[in-house]
């Protein structure tokens, strides 16, 4: 990992976790000690992780997950004491937080890091997933209005508009929607 933020009340606990990190081989950690402090941090560059050792100066800790959570594409590892992992648990989980107990298993702590990594994994492959889809769909659309303005301005049906794009890519060696996009402008202004 190359961007950690450790979001945490005392130095202790700072040190503790990113002696944690560095044996994970995890780079660029970077620390605060409040939520209000991490908020701004994250709202200034992206975290890959972030872990956050409750309670803070300035607020448990559980709200400021789910703002992270709702708000950044970063992997959230909220660490509580044993007796409230279960509330933090009930609270967060859902949402996609990771909640482990204090005091902290060297093991339990890996884990929980290649856990929160896969999961980043996997939601940046349906995020990319996800931006060529909508880019599918914008190019429908752009064809489509080509085909609309072929057919209100040349009378032609829809299939003489579908087949006429095509026609045209084929000639003109381009591919459909930049011969849709030429249309477009040609009739827009």
């Amino acid at each position: 990992m190359d961007s950690v933020l450790i979001v945490a009340s005392k130095e202790q606990a700072v040190s503790s976790l990113t002696q944690l990190l560095k044996a994970e081989c995890c780079t660029g950690i970077t620390s605060a000690k409040c939520g209000a402090e991490a908020r701004r941090l994250c709202s200034e560059r992206n975290f890959e992780t972030i872990i956050i050792n409750a309670p803070l100066s300035d607020e448990f800790g559980d709200l400021l997950a789910l703002d992270l959570l709702k708000n950044t594409s970063s992997g959230i590892m909220l660490v509580v004491k044993a007796e409230l992992e279960a509330v933090a648990e009930s609270k967060t989980s859902q949402y996609g937080a990771f909640v482990i107990s204090k005091p902290l298993s060297r093991q339990l702590f890996s884990k929980a890091l290649r856990f929160i990594e896969a999961a980043q994994n996997r939601m940046n492959g349906v995020r990319q997933e996800n931006v060529k889809l909508q880019k599918k769909i914008d190019d429908i659309r752009i064809i489509n209005r080509a085909k609309y303005i072929l057919m209100e301005y040349l009378s032609m049906t829809e299939p003489q508009a579908h087949k006429y794009l095509e026609k045209q890519a084929m000639d003109m060696r381009l591919t459909k929607i930049e011969v849709a996009k030429n249309l477009l402008s040609t009739y827009d202004s």
